[in-house]
């Protein structure tokens, strides 16, 4: 058969694939503007223990402690431990000012937040038990939280959800195009991905921090048990694949500092897509088993699982290949540079109009100026398209966890007051 007639069936056939395996997400764009937004019932206080991995962290530290310290929940039923981890500053010493437990940890073999977390908990297990709290909450230092956040995390848990998240904001908006194309895509995380999921009744996704699960949970696992470089990615993957829905809330609204530079986002997106890969293999049984025997909800949420791995995005490679193959056949290497132009410009597209959505739609819980919120549109496809080369690099590169540093000290009332005027 003429090769240019195989590529163009093939190309036809991924296509239909690709659409079938990524058009939710263009119907969850607009979902929350007609679906019904989840209602909570009437919330059971749960004792809490807060977790706070911390590696260097004693310039942002203290403001995560004060944000816990100002929650409205009640502060008998919160525990909160710091994990100093392979620390070589202060953070172990401010934490304690601050009333945290702390936990020391030095292991420069086993490192990143997973082996800090599971360290954590035999620590706990050791001193207070586990069985001393109802749920566990994780945040990273350089988190703020605003004074409910633990007040309406809990009314997702309190409606019988293991597994709970919140709001991811952005405390540097705007610091640089860097962090402004973070923000967005973490508001296009929470407003539309984990929005639209919670309205359908799937399960959502983790996303880093600002995560929390329930003893019940932690005994059903064993113990611990996420050490990729994506941990998060991981137990979302492993929830999705063992029947354990994932509840969100968006008025459980947390801020989070973001690269400045693209060196850093560099390292971290480096981290990121090694990490994806990671969960993709040792976790591909799992997903393949979800989508064989589940049912409902579970056989979506593998679905979606199956669409963001390796193995779905493999798909969507395979087809851009074919096509920028059959360009060169068609038009040599100016049809090659054609293809490979037009398909980029209307990925910038589509990533602006996203960007536009989402910033449109969030526009009064994004703190910044109006030029910062318009111009964060037009860095968000520049922060997405970027991911292609590092996606390149990435399996070729030393598989290692780096810390990224974090300045950014800020109080929630400095950044709740900041005004569209503030230059």
């Amino acid at each position: 058969m003429n090769p240019i007639v195989v590529l163009q069936i093939a190309i036809l056939a991924l296509t239909v694939l690709c659409a079938l395996l990524y058009a939710h997400q263009f119907v969850y764009l607009f979902l929350p503007f007609f679906g019904k937004k989840r209602t909570f019932g009437e919330p059971v206080f749960h004792k809490y223990a807060v977790l706070i991995p911390a590696r260097n962290e004693e310039n942002v530290l203290p403001h995560l402690l004060s944000s816990l310290a100002a929650q409205d929940y009640p502060q008998e039923l919160l525990t909160v431990y710091v994990i100093a981890d392979n620390c070589t500053d202060k953070t172990a010493d401010v934490a304690r000012a601050a009333g945290a437990r702390v936990v020391e940890r030095e292991n420069k073999v086993q490192v990143g937040k997973g082996y800090a977390l599971n360290y954590l908990f035999g620590e706990i297990e050791k001193t207070d038990g586990l069985d001393s709290f109802d749920a566990f909450l994780i945040f990273d230092a350089d988190n703020l939280l605003m004074p409910d956040y633990i007040t309406r995390i809990n009314e997702v848990h309190s409606a019988g959800y293991e597994v709970f998240c919140g709001y991811r904001n952005t405390k540097n908006f705007f610091s640089s195009a860097v962090s402004a194309g973070y923000a967005v895509w973490y508001l296009h995380d929470s407003c539309h991905l984990n929005e639209s999921r919670m309205m359908i009744g799937s399960s959502c996704n983790v996303n880093g921090t600002g995560f929390g699960f329930s003893r019940t949970l932690l005994k059903q696992i064993g113990s611990w048990q996420f050490f990729t470089l994506t941990e998060d990615i991981e137990f979302s993957t492993w929830c999705a694949t063992h029947g354990v829905k994932i509840g969100y809330c968006r008025d459980a609204i947390l801020y989070d500092e973001q690269p400045l530079t693209f060196s850093q986002s560099y390292k971290q997106r480096i981290r990121w897509v090694q990490g994806g890969l990671q969960v993709s293999l040792r976790r591909g049984g799992e997903i393949i088993r979800a989508l064989v025997k589940g049912r409902g909800w579970r056989l979506y949420a593998a679905f979606e699982t199956f669409a963001l791995s390796l193995w779905g995005y493999l798909i969507g490679i395979a087809n851009a290949l074919c096509g920028l193959t059959l360009a060169t056949l068609l038009g040599g290497i100016a049809g090659f540079f054609l293809a490979l132009g037009g398909g980029l410009l209307g990925a910038a597209l589509s990533f602006l109009a996203i960007g536009a959505l989402t910033v449109y739609t969030q526009w009064d819980r994004i703190r910044a100026t109006k030029k910062q919120k318009i111009m964060s549109i037009f860095a968000f496809p520049l922060f997405m398209i970027s991911f292609v080369p590092i996606a390149m690099v990435a399996p070729f590169k030393k598989f290692h966890w780096a810390p990224i540093e974090h300045r950014v000290a800020v109080s929630v009332d400095e950044i709740e007051h900041r005004t569209e005027n503030d230059g």
